[in-house]
């Protein structure tokens, strides 16, 4: 087996101020295995891949590859893949306005004049060896997320790649794209390819990994093989707790009465990117949910409930009396908070602290000629870090700073601070840990037993059917059905998909 290793690492370690990133962490990469690094936000999953394409410097340990003689030092990502490490993040970091063949060949052209019609031969040979369902010659913004992420795949191959570092590929794309990015992964493998595959979505680790290996709190938990590491035993030693995999979450049916006006109700509604009005209503402790595929219109949904997307047209009431609310502020002082599906773009405010970002709704709503004291602007922040539990330095550091789930809860505690009676959860846990997410969905449930409305949106069926009593089913932008109580399984979500398909046909 020892024949075998394209990568080792062993006893890195890497320190920041005041932080121990990683502590004498091994990691081993075989040829043709696709290898999943696991662990909660903050685990030293990033650190260690930074360390290992030269992002970051190790303080100590050592970097061996396949080829080289003896042990290796990075110093620069472009070191890297001269070493044979390339790397493809979840953002894709291509050129949308050129075509697939520039993509793949740009910064490589070694002649003074490109020689177009080569370019897009050999181009050609490399999509077609890979089974990637592309066009040379087509502008790469026409295609899917999915072959956008191929195509940098493709890339990263194409320059002599040994490892192969995969960091959250899938994270945006629906459950047919990932089959192709999957097929694509196991092609690489047959090939010899060693895959880093860094995910939250346990399930694609055991669809497509052969070994794990679990860090937490920047040091090495263990290397398992996949047949070995049952799901459960994979949980516990990510967040190093016994969990009952049963009694993760546990919902209740009866945590709210039909009998009363709804806490909201739409009729009619649309916005400027709604192609089809729609009905919607909410009652009070209701967790509901938007369910369907990527692009069924889940998010423009609750865009237009919260006045984001311009409101075209329909009737609100809050509590049985009409209403009007066509953007944000209207929401919010009707007692609605929104969590946005992009906690980048539309939801941290990434130079601002932890303490400035946790009060921004509040201050908002009060008028900014009307600002918080530092007294009382520290009282507000520190309660939600502590019954959040929110891992940051202190109330002054910025939120760019912080991981993934820490940020989320920061957005979470935005909300909280306003006492919303409604509250829009838009994939609140995509992209965290595993921890962090049984921490939100039990904090959603708490907050339903207090009277608190949420609607409730996941990429993860698994957490709808845990979470929420009512499922409002969607595909291509209209409502094609509503699950409740036992109704609400992935077969029942699936089906009713399929039939409100089968009506757009008739």
């Amino acid at each position: 087996m020892q024949n075998d290793i394209v990568l080792s690492m062993k006893k890195i370690c890497k320190t920041f101020p005041g932080v121990r990133a990683l502590h004498d962490v091994d990691f081993t990469l075989r040829k043709g295995e696709i290898h999943a690094v696991m662990g909660e936000n903050g685990a030293g999953k990033s650190t260690l891949i930074k360390v290992l394409t030269g992002v970051y410097q190790k303080d100590s340990g050592t970097i061996n590859i396949e080829g080289a003689d003896g042990e290796i030092t990075i110093r620069s990502p472009q070191e890297a893949q001269k070493y044979g490490i390339s790397t493809v993040y979840q953002e894709i970091m291509l050129c949308p306005n050129l075509t697939v063949a520039e993509n793949i060949y740009i910064g490589r052209y070694k002649d003074p004049i490109i020689q177009w019609r080569k370019t897009y031969k050999e181009s050609g040979k490399i999509l077609e060896s890979l089974g990637i369902p592309a066009n040379p010659k087509q502008q790469l913004g026409s295609c899917s997320l999915a072959v956008q992420q191929m195509v940098a795949i493709a890339r990263a191959v194409d320059m002599d790649c040994k490892v192969l570092i995969l960091d959250e590929p899938t994270s945006s794309l629906d459950e047919k794209e990932v089959k192709m990015i999957f097929t694509l992964m196991r092609n690489l493998r047959s090939r010899g390819v060693g895959i880093l595959f860094v995910t939250h979505f346990l399930e694609q680790v055991y669809e497509v990994c052969d070994r794990i290996t679990v860090l937490r709190n920047g040091e090495l938990v263990g290397e398992y093989e996949i047949e070995s590491l049952p799901k459960v035993k994979l949980v516990e030693k990510m967040i190093g707790k016994t969990l009952d995999d049963l009694s993760l979450i546990h919902k209740k049916e009866e945590a709210y009465k039909e009998d009363t006006a709804p806490a909201y109700e739409a009729v009619g509604l649309s916005s400027n990117v709604c192609t089809n009005s729609f009905d919607f209503k909410i009652y009070k402790g209701e967790i509901n949910g938007f369910t369907g595929l990527l692009g069924s219109g889940r998010s423009e949904c609750v865009r237009a409930i919260f006045g984001a997307d311009k409101v075209s047209g329909g009737e609100v009431r809050i509590g049985g009396k009409k209403t009007r609310i066509n953007k944000p502020i209207e929401a919010m002082n009707k007692g609605i908070g929104y969590l946005p599906e992009d906690r980048k773009q539309d939801g941290i405010i990434e130079d601002l602290s932890v303490r400035e970002n946790i009060i921004l709704a509040l201050q908002v709503m009060k008028g900014f000629f009307k600002p918080f004291t530092r007294s009382e602007a520290e009282a507000y922040a520190n309660e939600f870090i502590k019954s959040l539990g929110i891992k940051t330095p202190s109330a002054d550091t910025p939120i760019k700073s912080l991981s993934g789930g820490n940020q989320q809860k920061v957005i979470l505690a935005r909300w909280l601070l306003t006492h919303p009676q409604y509250l829009i959860l838009d994939e609140p846990t995509r992209g965290i840990d595993i921890g962090t997410k049984v921490e939100i969905q039990k904090l959603v449930l708490k907050l339903a037993e207090e009277g608190v409305s949420v609607t409730f949106i996941s990429s993860e069926i698994e957490e709808m059917l845990r979470t929420c009593s009512r499922l409002i089913v969607m595909r291509d932008r209209s409502i094609v059905g509503e699950l409740r109580g036992d109704e609400i399984t992935q077969d029942k979500v699936m089906s009713t998909i399929a039939k409100g398909s089968e009506r757009d046909e008739e």
